[in-house]
């Protein structure tokens, strides 16, 4: 539930909220609060239970013309069978069983999109990104209950989700010790007014919803990949191994991937050679030519997320699955929410080790955070221009 309540607190720490459902005498407040400290999943920490914006979604794309894709910067990833889950002890619930799937031949960027070729995008249609957006209260009460306040127009403003580095240990279990809602966030100010992406034209694009996401995709004539070839190209042929390059530690031998170095949130060494996010293709591509696959920035997937779909499918054959025909977090069963993949520079293996191929994640679609992008696919049967 806490979700419902973020957009009453745009700009400030989310903690605001649970120093107010800690010391009201509001019984439902207090449940939410006791709800939240319960939560031992370490997902949350990735983004699970991170604040939502709306938690309603549904941007019309219709108005933005899809375009002819050139295959400039993609390959091309040649279809088959693989094995999708998790094969060892180290995922989540929603990883399991493993099951077969077949996919089919599609091209995939070798890269998450950056930020100058969203500005292109931009530049071509005028696209406005869901964090440019104030929110609508007209929306957003019709999932509170009935009487609820609208809040000051002061906290009604276009906003996105921030990290925040602690300089501190903190509550492991409350995400709202390093996330923000930071007034002015998005994808031209990624950490906020006074942050630019002048002079990152090649670092992924990141503050952008999966509404924003699928819009660039539709212009770009392509579309946001399945959850499954995401990670049938994320393992590059391997069978069973662990990350992209395969089983070897993250920490052993070559810099491997972006990730958090050291103890989070307040301590990253940034060994790998970044404390936040890093250029594109710094890291060595997979077996099929693409570059990270894991950490780095979230990637958008086209699935909703369905913590039961993977048991709900175990025992068919699937070929070129689409995902479950809903949303289910049970965490959050009434917000919408779609699948990302990847794990990101926030991700260490003492918490969240979601940069290994079979870990799933969901975000709210309206929702942009600070580690969260996208990377775009389009069918074999488009030929190479």
């Amino acid at each position: 539930m806490l979700k419902k309540y973020h957009f009453l607190f745009s700009g400030l720490f989310f903690c605001a909220f649970l120093f107010w459902a800690c010391t009201s005498g509001d019984p439902k407040a207090k449940a939410i609060q006791d709800s939240i400290a319960a939560k031992k999943d370490s997902a949350l920490h990735c983004t699970s239970n991170v604040p939502n914006r709306f938690g309603v979604g549904g941007t019309d794309t219709s108005s933005i013309v899809k375009g002819v894709d050139d295959k400039a910067g993609m390959v091309l990833i040649s279809g088959g069978e693989f094995t999708m889950g998790c094969s060892d002890k180290t995922g989540r619930a929603d990883e399991y069983p493993q099951h077969a799937v077949t996919v089919s031949s599609y091209w995939i960027d070798t890269t998450e999109v950056t930020n100058a070729q969203f500005a292109k995008f931009v530049a071509a249609t005028g696209y406005v990104t869901t964090a440019e957006k104030a929110p609508d209260w007209n929306e957003i009460k019709k999932q509170l209950p009935p009487g609820t306040p609208k809040p000051a127009p002061e906290l009604l403003v276009a906003s996105s989700l921030v990290f925040v580095m602690s300089s501190t240990p903190v509550d492991m279990n409350n995400p709202a010790s390093w996330w923000a809602w930071t007034k002015g966030a998005n994808w031209k100010h990624p950490r906020g007014p006074g942050s630019s992406i002048k002079g990152k034209d090649n670092e992924p694009v990141t503050q952008v919803s999966w509404d924003d996401a699928n819009a660039y995709a539709r212009w770009a004539g392509k579309r946001l990949p399945t959850e499954a070839e995401w990670e049938y190209a994320a393992r590059g042929g391997l069978k069973n191994q662990t990350f992209p390059w395969g089983s070897e530690p993250l920490e052993q031998g070559e810099k491997k991937a972006n990730t958090w170095q050291g103890k989070f949130p307040n301590t990253n060494t940034g060994a790998d050679g970044y404390l936040r996010i890093a250029p594109v293709a710094k890291y060595a591509p997979n077996a099929y030519g693409l570059y990270d696959m894991s950490g780095n920035v979230w990637e958008w997937c086209s699935d909703w997320y369905d913590a039961n779909y993977y048991a709900s499918v175990a025992q068919k054959k699937l070929v070129n699955p689409t995902g479950s025909n809903k949303s289910f977090d049970p965490d959050e069963p009434t917000i919408p929410k779609k699948v990302v993949r990847g794990g990101s520079f926030l991700c260490h293996d003492s918490y969240c080790a979601s940069y290994r191929v079979s870990a799933r994640m969901k975000t709210a679609t309206d929702t942009g955070l600070e580690h969260t992008g996208f990377r775009c696919v389009t069918d074999a049967s488009s030929q190479k221009k």
